[in-house]
């Protein structure tokens, strides 16, 4: 049978890392995003870090009355990013965990430690008709608690496996939890450090249907630009995908 259509959202955070370099107006993570659409991107992901450190609040404006196809906000769960969520309305709200002395996010959120939390943010986003998603480990009892804190869906942390493709227990994990997920009746979905070169193994679990993939795209853009780093990694997503569904 044809291979279910693994959906590829780019994530354009470093556009903005660039930019924010200089302190200028380019590269534009506005024009990147449009780019990102016309290459076959099915949706964009963004993260607005307390710090700013990259996107800008003006830059998730924009791209909240732009993007065409699916809009995926990561935040921290926070007041400050539930309230601006429930203005903007984006397609879906990923909440992650953040710590300002981090260079990147190192680790899933602790959905047992903050269920409190996390249960009320969910409650306020979902009332106001946003889908919301856990970035969170691929733990049995992480995985279980996203379902009972109303999730719709969960994103695989898979920085273990990017950083030791080698380890069978790291893709193990990743398969096994989703397994669990889709037997909780959870979306599945999975993100951070993949690249070309070790997407296909996460790209080929049957029950994963998105991934978030930013850092290596960019980089990528650099030397071949971003149309081509897109389509490379697509390619590299449907083999997978069909090496285990046809």
């Amino acid at each position: 049978m044809p291979a279910r259509h693994l959906r590829l959202y780019v994530n354009i955070d470093h556009v903005a890392t660039l930019r924010q370099a200089r302190g200028g107006i380019e590269p534009s993570p506005l024009e990147a995003m449009q780019i990102c659409e016309a290459a076959g991107a099915d949706g964009i992901t963004v993260h607005l870090r307390e710090d700013r450190r990259h996107i800008q609040d003006a830059d998730v404006e924009k791209l909240a009355t732009s993007i065409t196809t699916f809009f995926n906000f990561e935040m921290a769960c926070v007041d400050e990013m539930i309230d601006l969520a429930l203005r903007i309305k984006p397609s879906q709200v990923t909440l992650v965990p953040e710590k300002r002395e981090e260079v990147t996010t190192e680790g899933g959120l602790d959905v047992v430690r903050e269920s409190a939390r996390v249960e009320r943010a969910i409650a306020r986003l979902k009332n106001d008709g946003i889908e919301v998603s856990l970035f969170i480990d691929p733990d049995p009892d992480a995985i279980k608690m996203a379902r009972k804190l109303g999730a719709h869906a969960f994103e695989m942390h898979t920085g273990d496996y990017a950083n030791h493709p080698n380890d069978k227990s790291t893709l193990g994990a990743l398969v096994e939890g989703a397994k669990i997920g889709a037997g909780e009746g959870l979306s599945v979905y999975a993100g951070h450090g993949l690249t070309v070169g070790n997407v296909g193994p996460v790209a080929a679990i049957p029950e994963v249907t998105e991934l978030n993939i930013g850092h290596s795209i960019v980089s990528r853009s650099i030397f071949v630009g971003l149309t081509q780093a897109i389509h490379e990694m697509r390619k590299a997503m449907d083999a997978a995908r069909r090496s285990v569904e046809i």
